[in-house]
């Protein structure tokens, strides 16, 4: 049976807080039933902030370890940045050019988030933002994909590339596009710390990446019952976020918390505490599997690789291991970088080529570890583009094939 094919990501504007865990663990449970290609979409981050991009290198690679440390598997998936496979710059081109600025406009989040960031003193009036939903289009569209993973206030945005996805066709004469399906997901809405809405912006939010102390630090500033200021005054569990997390946490004693807290007979201490115990349980394993990923031993970047010819995922099928190690050894002198990286270098220089002359890796391979600059994550990066780029190669030249783009 064919799998069916998604494409889902998200915008490198701040770290991943817990509020993204629902979502994340449901994209690693997708990996076993569909091909999944994971995004960071870093072109989509310019809608919004495309006068403020100092960060955007960091926040992208703090994204991929995220998304790496939940469990996305870059053997299974493709994880890419979305600005390297250029196709998708290419693909909403060609739909901008036929799709009425109407269907744009009617778009029910444009209107609001003008008004939002409006009040923030920001214009975004820009052609970029306007198309921010064409663009994703083209996202899902370009992989062909058939299947979206969704919460409900995306909705609009499925039903508007599917319209985008009929509209080729007719245009065309073509059965190029699939119209995608929602998969919809219902994912708890995890506050900040101080009841608003969960952001970095607001200093209120716990980071995957966070330590122990980080988290303990964040539990102890929730929100509670502001009546109640002694233990032995009465609590009200409803407007207290500590009680809120034991919701979303299913707390097996939540009957009894919420009666003891009513009857002043358990104070804000002990549900802290239960709180922050169940976020560490919750990222201990994240924690371990961060730690992998950002380790750059040559032992790690070659596991990698290994791993992905044994799935035979990384679409470098039919490529010849040449045995000849003057081009190798070549890149090796013209490489340039700082002394700790032309250190690391010189330590596995001679590993590399070893494998190379086994015919464990490939001449690419070897190009790959180098071009990635010995980064797992980088690595993982450009193997994940490289997977991309065979789909959105071959969907963009049907596609100017069908509109007689031919010269």
């Amino acid at each position: 049976m064919t799998k069916g094919t998604i494409l889902s990501g998200m915008r490198p504007t701040g770290r991943l807080h817990i509020g993204h865990l629902s979502v994340l663990e449901n994209w690693a449970r997708l990996q076993d039933e569909y091909k999944c290609y994971f995004m960071v979409a870093d072109l989509h981050s310019l809608t919004t902030k495309f006068d403020d991009t100092g960060d955007l290198p960091e926040d992208t690679r703090q994204m991929v370890l995220d998304f790496l440390s939940v469990g996305i598997d870059p053997v299974k998936s493709a994880v890419f940045v979305q600005s390297s496979v250029r196709e998708h710059a290419e693909l909403h081109l060609y739909f901008s050019m036929n799709i009425p600025l109407s269907w744009l406009e009617r778009c029910p989040t444009y209107k609001d988030q003008l008004v939002q960031f409006e009040k923030q003193g920001k214009d975004i009036t820009t052609y970029g933002f306007l198309g921010y939903p064409l663009l994703q289009a083209a996202d899902i569209l370009i992989y062909l994909g058939d299947t979206v993973p969704v919460g409900e206030d995306q909705l609009p945005h499925i039903e508007l590339t599917r319209e985008i996805a009929r509209r080729f066709n007719f245009l065309y004469k073509t059965d190029l596009f699939p119209e995608p399906q929602a998969l919809l997901g219902r994912f708890p809405m995890v506050p900040g710390v101080d009841g608003r809405k969960m952001s970095k912006s607001y200093g209120n939010d716990i980071a995957i990446s966070a330590s122990s102390d980080e988290v303990r630090k964040m539990v102890n500033a929730m929100v509670t019952d502001p009546a109640r200021i002694h233990k032995d005054d009465p609590g009200h569990p409803d407007v207290c976020i500590v009680h809120k997390y034991q919701e979303i946490y299913n707390n097996p004693l939540l009957d009894y918390v919420q009666k003891a807290c009513r009857g002043a007979e358990r104070g804000c201490v002990a549900c802290k505490q239960e709180i922050y115990e169940v976020v560490e349980e919750m990222l201990n394993p994240i924690r371990q599997r961060r730690a992998h990923f950002e380790t750059n031993s040559y032992d790690a970047l070659r596991g990698y690789l290994l791993q992905l010819k044994e799935a035979d995922a990384a679409g470098e099928t039919g490529e010849t291991v040449e045995r000849n190690a003057d081009p190798v050894i070549g890149k090796f002198k013209q490489f340039t970088g700082t002394r700790r990286e032309k250190n690391y270098l010189r330590e596995i220089g001679q590993d590399i080529i070893d494998d190379y002359l086994q015919g464990t890796i490939s001449m690419r391979d070897v190009l790959d570890i180098l071009d990635a600059r010995m980064d797992l994550v980088n690595l993982i990066l450009l193997k994940g583009r490289d997977r991309a780029k065979v789909r959105a190669a071959e969907t963009t030249a049907k596609v100017r094939e069908v509109m007689n783009l031919r010269y």
